[in-house]
């Protein structure tokens, strides 16, 4: 990575997938979460029989530990990762879990390893996404897509991943020009999404490499297409170009990433409400919300992290 990453925060932040058949994906849980806790990383790491996802942060060193581990095992002896940094430690606690999908898309026979999508690298995609004979994808959720998006895509508004076959199935529109051209946040997502659009028909399907991350580390602001910021999942809540933190911050009620704007708002109330979910919550809610925050404001006091910060 640039060496233009270590001035913007002391911990070292990993974003990495790979798809690969893994039978014995059980028996790395244990030696991962015991080396991950020796050297104080923490995130989430996800092992299927189809591969590894995860995003894990600590020190340069507990995180260079870590991926020598991985790249020791012969299935991930290629893996690929992208690093970024944070100013602090943007995860609670590690988990590593077993699952039956690294990502859940919840359609059967869709293997990436066999079939997937044409990888456009980041200086390619301005090109690709300009092209009139182009129709561009945002394969991500609502929530993510509401704060950064790229220059004339389709946002198909899903809550989860889950919908994301039934929006391409219901939308026969897709088909009225030759090539689609996906993108994700790092780019497991559209990993699975090409595959799935190659089995629906469609011929000449592309996605971006290393996703918006990768994007946002490579082209020059001045040159980008991309508008906003981009949606991550740690306490940083957001990144903008050059992967330096955004300044977006997380309703700890709902979740939706919020602005400055939105915490001014006389509907926000930390760790209680804010704009997106006032009128989804009752009273009952906000009390037990309030009594939560109250908790974490007692743990602060004491030096400590409450776990529902």
């Amino acid at each position: 990575m640039t060496d233009s990453l270590t001035h913007t925060g002391p911990f070292l932040v990993a974003a990495l997938y790979h798809f690969v058949s893994v039978p014995r994906f059980a028996s790395l849980q244990a030696p991962l979460q015991a080396l991950c806790e020796e050297n104080g990383v923490k995130g989430t790491l996800l092992l299927a029989h189809e591969g590894i996802n995860g995003t894990i942060a600590g020190s340069d060193a507990g995180i260079h530990a870590v991926l020598a581990f991985l790249h020791a095992q012969p299935e991930f002896a290629s893996l690929e990762h992208k690093e970024s940094r944070a100013s602090k430690m943007p995860f609670l606690r590690l988990k590593v879990k077993l699952k039956k999908e690294i990502v859940t898309m919840g359609v059967e026979d869709i293997d990436p390893n066999k079939v997937v999508g044409t990888y456009v690298a980041p200086q390619d995609w301005n090109a690709l996404i300009s092209d009139p004979d182009t129709i561009v994808i945002d394969t991500r959720n609502d929530y993510e897509t509401a704060i950064g998006t790229f220059r004339g895509a389709i946002d198909p508004k899903t809550k989860t991943f889950r919908e994301f076959p039934d929006w391409v199935r219901q939308n026969s529109g897709l088909h009225n020009k030759p090539k689609i051209a996906m993108y994700c946040t790092g780019g497991i997502r559209c990993e699975k999404a090409t595959a799935f659009m190659k089995a629906e028909g469609f011929d000449e399907v592309y996605h971006l490499k290393g996703g918006i991350l990768k994007y946002l580390e490579e082209v020059p602001q001045e040159q980008s297409l991309w508008e906003g910021a981009c949606f991550v999942f740690d306490e940083r809540v957001s990144v903008e170009h050059g992967l330096k933190e955004g300044e977006h911050r997380l309703c700890h009620a709902c979740r939706n990433p919020i602005t400055s704007e939105e915490i001014a708002s006389p509907l926000y109330e930390e760790g209680v409400s804010c704009s997106h979910c006032y009128d989804m919550r009752t009273e009952e809610d906000r009390l037990r919300y309030r009594q939560r925050q109250h908790q974490i404001a007692l743990a602060k006091k004491r030096g400590q992290r409450h776990i529902g910060s």
